[in-house]
């Protein structure tokens, strides 16, 4: 499966998972939870640190995940990636996207012996629909310069 293909397959269900999702607006996990929130995503966020953001009920780990969410999207610090990763292969996770600048060396291997379809060094605002502002820009000039998933 190409790039392109997987995040079109992990962005169609518009049912995802967010591992670092943050009550706190200032915040990247704050910001792809509304935004995909905003396009009509169901989101089921992840944040050992609180119960809730804006009133959607907020699980402490993978692991407490309710099922049905095949999807993960993961926006935490570095040091927290991998153990996420793991904590998905074991709750049965298949399509992961890890969002640029929070993989490992390791991140990779990790997902790639278990059998897990990634996504990685991407920006997901630059492909959830539809794709506005300063990320739809960004979508046009990676285009131009052929760096754009294909």
């Amino acid at each position: 499966m190409t790039k392109k293909e997987s995040i079109n397959q992990f962005l169609a269900p518009k049912k995802v998972a967010i591992a670092g999702a943050s009550r706190n607006n200032k915040k990247f996990g704050y910001a792809v939870f509304n935004e995909l929130r905003q396009k009509g995503f169901d989101v089921c966020p992840v944040n050992p640190n609180t119960d809730a953001i804006d009133g959607v009920t907020c699980y402490k780990s993978v692991k407490e995940m309710p099922t049905g969410y095949e999807k993960l999207f993961i926006v935490t610090p570095k040091n927290e990636t991998d153990n996420i990763i793991k904590q998905a292969i074991e709750k049965g996770i298949k399509h992961i996207w890890v969002q640029q600048m929070s993989n490992t060396n390791e991140t990779s291997k990790i997902a790639k012996d278990a059998g897990v379809e990634l996504i990685d060094k991407e920006c997901i605002f630059m492909f959830a629909e539809p794709v506005t502002s300063v990320h739809k820009f960004h979508r046009f000039i990676w285009k131009v310069f052929g760096k754009l998933p294909k």
